[in-house]
């Protein structure tokens, strides 16, 4: 596969995974959540990723995983595989084991979180992944998490490798208008801040990598099309109502309450692994009236303003 099988598409999902009370993963759970997120304008999907709570998943689940949603996507959307950690060697193994697996978009590759890196060791990292294997590679600019930042100017030295193909931006809108200013033709720019979806797409991005969209994909694609179509207006108001939504998805760590809002839709996602733990039950309740009611009084209870997702 290649860049072209993402050029067009605009709303990814990073896909939860769905757990049984036992902590196991539960695939009976999956056929049902993909044909939701497919039937409200996921265009692609995202595997194993930070909102898979990819760090407690094993490399075998990780792969059973892989094999399941493949079988029930059939094709109809591009799949992304979350295959970075940081370890540049077991980061080289995956890939080259998903190029392999096969079925694959590219692989999402994070930037080396604990070692703290310099600009340079982040360009040799993923240099060292890009040149292991066939699979396109999108790296994932996360600093909340990873403690460290890949600067515009070492991502723009990476953009110029042929296997790397795009970026998952979680840093400022300046840096993001930077890059898409400077950028190679043939690099994908993503923002991986459902809040800044509006903004990024007005400068210039090709797209989201969403955690929003399990549960608002709708107004994301109306948000979208109406910014193709240059009726900025109707995308403001739009956006002005899906920001209490998404700082309420991002008000205690995620994925906990993306899961309750599903769990509450019917879904049986289940449970969080361990770090993580699900939103207590009073703000779920208040999580879920603002992301599926746009509830104004609870809204005022669980957010204020506009804050930046914490992750």
């Amino acid at each position: 596969m290649s860049i072209q099988d993402l050029r067009d598409v605009k709303i990814i999902t990073a896909m939860i995974t769905p757990f049984k009370e036992d902590g196991s993963i539960n695939y009976d759970v999956l056929p049902e959540l993909v044909e939701h997120l497919l039937a409200h304008h996921t265009e692609g999907i995202l595997l194993a990723g930070t909102t898979a709570e990819s760090p407690t998943l094993t490399h075998e689940e990780e792969l059973e995983l892989f094999g399941a949603v493949q079988k029930i996507v059939n094709g109809r959307v591009p799949l992304i595989a979350g295959i970075g950690t940081n370890d540049t060697r077991d980061s080289i193994e995956f890939a080259k084991e998903v190029a392999a697996f096969g079925g694959f978009a590219a692989g999402l590759a994070i930037v080396p979180y604990y070692n703290k890196p310099s600009q340079e060791g982040m360009y040799q990292h993923f240099k060292a992944i890009a040149d292991a294997s066939d699979l396109p590679i999108i790296i994932y600019n996360i600093p909340g998490r990873v403690v460290v930042e890949m600067t515009p100017e070492t991502m723009l030295r990476l953009a110029e490798h042929p296997n790397i193909i795009g970026v998952k931006e979680c840093t400022s809108l300046a840096n993001m208008a930077y890059l898409i200013e400077n950028k190679p033709e043939d690099f994908l720019i993503y923002t991986g801040e459902d809040g800044d979806a509006f903004h990024a797409m007005n400068l210039g991005a090709d797209g989201v990598i969403s955690v929003a969209s399990h549960t608002n994909g709708d107004e994301m694609y109306a948000m979208f099309k109406a910014i193709a179509e240059s009726d900025i207006a109707l995308a403001a108001a739009i956006q002005r109502k899906f920001i209490p939504k998404v700082n309420a998805l991002f008000s205690y760590p995620s994925p906990a309450p993306v899961k309750a809002v599903l769990n509450y839709l019917g879904f049986e996602v289940g449970p969080l692994r361990l770090p993580l733990v699900p939103c207590p039950a009073e703000d779920a309740k208040r999580i879920i009236k603002v992301v599926v009611d746009g509830d104004y009084e609870a809204t005022k209870a669980t957010v204020t303003g506009v804050v930046r997702p914490d992750y």
